[in-house]
């Protein structure tokens, strides 16, 4: 499957069921009919055995989307699951380790929200990096400080070529500042698992980054 971070939505299923109440697999699989390129597992205080079980749910609810599939942090689970990718946090599985254990089954997205992380990430193989958070975001307790636009532009310049996605606190209403600051895509969790309808807020989202790459 190809390589596209240009959408990437993640998980969310207490958001989800606050939202919306809709079904999570009927929300994945609605978000990757309607321009999402890349859907992410991350489903914190699981025990594995659940994990593989939603991974193997969300795996079959995107079959024959063409929307890759990713698992946040788990290695083990992205390969017993067939997933096409795994996202490694900074205090999740190094990427050095996730690379002897999976070599190239899978591709690799690094968190990288200071100059140094990215820097790294890029001279240890990651394939992207997710940047930010660039808004304040309620989604993460443990959040830092929103660096903006601009400091997603400062940071990315430390791992040039590098594929980067803005994270945190994106919308339709401020994807094309980011956009214009250097990103190959945005990662959203609220802006989608937080919809009334997530199948429209996907579709408008993708509109929203058609229109700012011109």
């Amino acid at each position: 499957m190809e390589f596209d971070p240009s959408l990437i939505v993640i998980t969310d299923r207490k958001i989800l069921a606050q939202a919306s109440g809709w079904k999570l697999g009927d929300a994945v699989r609605a978000a990757a009919s309607s321009g999402a390129s890349m859907l992410q597992l991350r489903e914190k205080n699981m025990s594995g055995m659940e994990m593989i079980r939603l991974a193997d749910e969300l795996r079959e609810a995107l079959e024959g989307t063409g929307c890759a599939f990713t698992v946040n942090d788990r290695v083990d689970v992205a390969l017993t699951c067939g997933a096409e990718g795994v996202h490694l946090g900074q205090e999740d599985f190094p990427l050095t380790r996730a690379r002897a254990i999976a070599g190239d089954a899978l591709f690799y997205g690094v968190t990288a929200g200071k100059s140094e992380w990215a820097s790294r990430a890029a001279d240890e193989g990651a394939d992207y990096i997710g940047v930010g958070p660039i808004y304040a975001t309620g989604s993460k307790a443990d959040a830092r400080v929103p660096i903006g636009p601009e400091g997603f532009r400062r940071i990315i310049q430390h791992a040039p070529g590098l594929p980067a996605v803005a994270i945190g606190g994106i919308d339709v209403e401020n994807v094309e500042p980011v956009m214009e600051a250097g990103a190959s895509g945005i990662a959203v969790i609220g802006a989608v698992m937080g919809a009334s309808d997530p199948e429209a807020a996907t579709r408008e989202l993708r509109n929203r980054i058609e229109k700012a790459k011109g």
